[in-house]
């Protein structure tokens, strides 16, 4: 029993552990993986047992005891097994729930006590059984939709009341399919393009009969809307339906509990004012009183202080201040009542942009779908094609400039900014903002986008003085072929993509001399309006995803202005010989056009900047082409092979490369040709063959061999390299030198910037690094199927001379360390050699049977007890097959080997 009792004892000191990692760990939409859940479970039954083995220890006689004896034994090994199994739960306690949905949203801070008690008044309400259906109302800009996304993220906190929450935001334009198609997306319920109304709504409406605990927040409700129509049930025990609205109107008519949103308070407003322009404004003298003025006018509204305040920061003129107070005392109110009032205090923000083309900047956002996430690199291209954006020599300084217009809208609060990814930015307008944009331009813009437009507004609507159309992102767009050509000689852009038009009228573009920017793409319209080859100030045609077969021969002939041309993912054959007279192209995309087998005619394409050609069916761009491109800056042809020579001499070639070499040999005159001046800042170079690897997806600068001869005098590699892929090599091992140490460098400094390394099938390498070209910065490193390959960093002839020599290499940013199928493998770092590394996450050691020692230094496992392997600070993954291997491999570092086994898992 003392045996059990120990082992109880450390069994429970584990649990205690586990316990307090999953109250840091179970948050909303996870749930315990079902290995700890049972883990637990047996801990407390092991407890159970022992507390009746001692009650029926002390009433038994020795007969009883016998048996009672074998019992003990056997919840001695049980305890043993579980405390050996608790080293086995990596990657976290916990995994997602697929059962709970609901989305964590971005919020920003409430101000205001009226604000406090609002969100206590809907809180309660949603805990309230008896409140089903709570109608948040109050006008445009009050702050309705920063409140309900902290309710909501709220509520995905609360586990134990609701299981889902979903948010749909409904445009001004509602339509009972977008509502269902919204709602879908976000239940994962699949419509077909076949499925009616009333299917539809029999479909959501059995998803979501069976979620008994549910709240659904419709935000920005502008009219009454029929539940069942949609097909959601009537809220009941256990769900709720929250809708935000500027009309008590829509709240009563949906039968809602009525919450109203009320402005700040005028010293609320004076606080939110301040945060947003900086408390520096009250050192300047004589400011306050104006600027409390200001944030007077404003109304308590939040939306308004906020972008006003804005623009105002960091203005320490007196007079900047006088004269933004008389320009908003000057402002008359419409007829229309206090939402022109707010449209007024918005308006403030946008004349006090001042340069005409940051103005119109901003109103092109309104061209986008209300409540859509814009795309930070297309809304530059389209302010690049419209003109707004100057002229640079460089595409990068252009849509650098693009991104400055961009970040100062984001400053002065006209449009709200969001991270997708690490690198991608989407930007979107306020919905307010948005009709203060349409307001401004009502004249000159027409906007049906994302509005489930089924037809081409009819000719009359497209006026004279139109500059702007966009009528993007409907689902099925008619254009009626009898339609008489609109008459819009001031029409600069054009916006229809994503609207599944079929068809053209040929004379549709007959008047539309002034058209710059087209936008046509993902719609299946497959051949082009001769109408359009008319256009003869077209700077940008889009037609990416169409379904283009072919491209009339003249069609180009009259385009002279044309700059931009896209017919990506197109099953275009061949392009007309007319390609040649736009001599004012700088882009042209012709990526992933896989009938595509013949390098167009690009002669005299003197000025082209951007050529794409990946995913094409060209094999080769013949010699002499390329070096024609004198201005060319991004070269992206994939597969296609071209002349190391003729690319390393395109000067101007800086932005982004990516292509196949023949060999060695043909990257070393790129290298060579391309020496003493800036490469590229992003390029992925193929030498022979080409496969896919997924080793470089993390590095924006790679090479990656396949299928070559690698000799002595040959090896060459780019000195900022971060990515290396080199397989099914053939190494000339004449001569006993690592791989990495016959590398002819530029400098030693060429592999500073290599993070990941992969190395495979290069049968005859016995040698990887030599000690001084160990690549520090190294994140990963992958090698496999080399099987004559001895030592990842080799032995000096020297230390080995001397004796026994302790040598530490240094690793610290290596995440990933893999080795597999290495029959030969005797060490990774050379005898008494120990390789140290401060952030390894994954060990891999797979079939090397002749790797018997392990020299690794893991300093992150110092803090490491046995007791705590599951330690929330401290995550590695150590993969092995054989078993056998591990149990009688050496561990030659610090750390003792009993601790990496808590981390072990066998394959």
């Amino acid at each position: 029993m003392k045996d059990l009792k120990r082992k109880l004892k450390e069994l429970n000191g584990l649990k205690e552990d586990t316990e307090s990692i999953i109250r840091t760990e179970l948050q909303p939409r996870k749930k315990l993986k079902a290995e700890v859940q049972i883990w637990l479970e047996n801990v407390e039954r092991i407890n159970g047992d022992v507390q009746d083995f001692d009650g029926r220890i002390g009433e038994s006689n020795a007969l009883t005891r016998g048996f009672q004896g074998e019992d003990v034994l056997k919840s001695i090994k049980e305890a043993s097994e579980f405390i050996t199994q608790h080293g086995k739960f990596h990657g976290g306690l916990v995994v997602d729930n697929p059962q709970w949905i609901g989305q964590v949203l971005s919020t920003t801070n409430l101000s205001g006590e009226a604000v406090k008690v609002c969100v206590e008044e809907i809180w309660h309400c949603l805990m309230d059984d008896e409140v089903r259906k709570i109608g948040v109302w109050g006008m445009g800009g009050i702050g309705k939709t920063s409140i309900m996304k902290v309710i909501n993220n709220q509520l995905l906190k609360e586990t134990g009341k609701f299981d889902t929450v979903i948010w749909i935001t409904v445009s001004k334009e509602m339509s009972i399919s977008k509502l269902q198609i919204d709602i879908a997306s976000k239940i994962g319920v699949k419509f077909s393009d076949h499925e009616d109304e009333a299917t539809r709504a029999g479909m959501l409406f059995e998803t979501l009969s069976q979620k008994s605990r549910f709240v659904m927040i419709l935000d920005d409700l502008w009219e009454k809307v029929s539940l069942e129509r949609i097909g959601v049930p009537e809220p009941s025990n256990g769900t709720k339906l929250v809708l935000t609205t500027r009309s008590a109107d829509v709240c009563q008519q949906v039968g809602c509990r009525m919450i109203k949103v009320k402005p700040l308070m005028e010293e609320e407003a004076w606080e939110l004012f301040l945060e947003k322009a900086g408390c520096d404004i009250l050192n300047i003298r004589g400011v306050e009183p104006i600027a409390r003025s200001i944030a007077k006018r404003c109304a308590g509204l939040p939306l308004g202080i906020i972008t006003i305040a804005s623009c105002m920061k960091g203005i320490d003129d007196i007079s900047e201040w006088r004269n933004a107070l008389k320009e908003l005392r000057l402002r008359k109110k419409s007829v229309n009542g206090f939402e022109d009032e707010v449209f007024q205090q918005l308006q403030f923000s946008y004349d006090r942009l001042k340069n005409p083309k940051l103005q119109d900047c901003f109103l092109s956002c309104a061209l986008y779908p209300e409540d859509e996430k814009i795309e930070e690199e297309g809304l530059i291209q389209l302010w690049i094609g419209e003109g707004l954006v100057e002229e640079m020599d460089s595409m990068q300084a252009e849509y650098d400039n693009g991104r400055a217009i961009m970040n100062r809208l984001i400053n002065n609060c006209l449009l709200e900014v969001f991270t997708e990814g690490e690198h991608a930015r989407t930007v979107k307008m306020h919905d307010l903002l948005r009709d203060m944009a349409l307001h401004i331009a009502k004249s000159r813009f027409l906007v049906k986008a994302g509005t489930m437009l089924e037809k081409a507004p009819d000719v009359q609507e497209w006026s004279m003085n139109l500059e702007k159309v966009s009528m993007m992102r409907n689902r099925w767009l008619y254009i009626p072929l009898e339609m008489s050509p609109p008459k819009c000689s001031r029409l600069t852009t054009l916006l229809l993509s994503h609207c599944n038009i079929a068809s053209i009228p040929e004379l549709f573009f007959k008047h539309m001399d002034a058209l710059k920017v087209l936008d046509l793409c993902r719609n299946p319209i497959m051949s082009l309006p001769i109408s359009l080859s008319k256009c003869p100030g077209l700077t940008t045609l889009l037609l990416s995803d169409c379904g283009i077969e072919s491209v009339p021969k003249s069609f180009f002939d009259d385009t002279n202005e044309l700059k931009i041309l896209d017919l990506s993912f197109n099953p275009i054959k061949s392009l007309p010989h007319s390609l040649s007279n736009l001599k004012n192209l700088t882009s042209l995309l012709l990526s992933y056009c896989e009938d595509l087998g013949n390098v167009p005619s690009l002669s005299n394409l003197g000025v082209l900047r951007k050529l794409d050609l990946r995913g094409t069916n060209i094999k080769e761009i013949p010699n002499g082409v390329l070096s024609r491109l004198f201005c060319l800056q991004d070269l992206i042809v994939g597969e296609t092979l071209i002349n190391g020579k003729e690319v390393g001499e395109l000067k101007k070639l800086q932005g982004t490369l990516e292509g196949r070499f023949y060999d060695w040999h043909n990257l070393n005159m790129y290298l060579e040709a391309c020496r003493g001046r800036e490469e590229p800042r992003e390029y992925i170079i193929f030498v022979g063959a080409v496969v896919f690897s997924r080793f470089l997806k993390s590095a924006s600068k790679g090479v990656l061999v396949r299928g070559c001869n690698i000799y002595n005098y040959q090896i060459v590699l780019p000195r900022d390299i971060e990515g290396l892929d080199i397989g099914d090599c053939i190494v000339d091992c004449s001569e006993e030198y690592p791989l990495f140490s016959r590398f002819i460098l530029f400098s030693l400094s060429s592999f500073s910037s290599l993070i990941s390394l992969e190395i495979k099938d290069c049968r005859n390498m016995k040698k990887l690094f030599s000690p001084n070209c160990v690549p520090l910065n190294l994140e990963m490193l992958r090698v496999v199927g080399c099987e004559q390959l001895e030592e990842i960093i080799a032995s000096e002839v020297e230390s080995e001379e001397r004796g026994m020599v302790i040598t530490e290499f240094h690793l610290p940013q290596l995440r990933l360390l893999w080795l597999s199928d290495l029959p030969e493998l005797k060490s990774i770092c050379s005898a008494g050699g120990v390789l140290v590394c401060d952030s390894l996450g994954i060990i891999g050691i797979v079939d090397c049977p002749k790797l018997k020692r392990m020299g690794l230094n893991l300093p992150k496992l110092d803090n490491v007890s046995p007791s705590a392997s599951a330690s929330a600070n401290f995550s590695l993954s150590v993969r092995i097959r054989p078993k056998e291997w591990w149990e009688s491999v050496e561990w030659d570092g610090p750390q003792p080997k009993s601790l990496l086994d808590l981390f072990v898992s066998f394959w």
